[in-house]
């Protein structure tokens, strides 16, 4: 069985009435998550979700890898997938599209995150993040 990792993060930011999740869409199979990406060579999982992060959305943020969540599925027949996601805060950018990749780049309500996230194990993640990051907030 094939193995593949990616690695992203629940990127949030303060709004007048808590925070503000980034959800992007993606261009095959027209489904929302969070931005992520393969581990290229010799990257860390550090180094691969800013990359994937700033790539995809033109956002560079600051990782929290205090919170480190993971989701295995598998995508493909024999192809075992691993996604590690971090929390994270924007520190430069404004949320623009990658067009390869990426049909929309979205801040939303955590509400709306969930709400529009496709995938279960992703609303899941959220659910973790949105404790996280409330406990961070207070």
């Amino acid at each position: 069985m094939k193995k593949e990792k990616s690695c992203g993060a629940v990127v949030y930011r303060r709004a007048e009435d808590g925070y503000e999740i980034l959800l992007v869409k993606h261009i095959n199979g027209g489904h929302w998550s969070f931005p992520k990406g393969h581990v290229e060579n010799g990257e860390t999982e550090y180094e691969t979700a800013h990359r994937e992060i700033l790539e995809e959305t033109g956002i560079s943020v600051y990782l929290d890898d205090a919170f480190r969540e993971t989701v295995t599925y598998s995508p493909l027949k024999d192809v075992m997938k691993e996604v590690v996601y971090f929390a994270a805060t924007p520190t430069r950018g404004e949320a623009a599209a990658q067009p390869e990749e990426i049909t929309e780049a979205r801040w939303v309500s955590a509400e709306q995150a969930l709400e529009l996230l496709t995938h279960d194990a992703n609303k899941m993640v959220l659910k973790r993040a949105i404790e996280y990051i409330r406990d961070r907030i207070k």
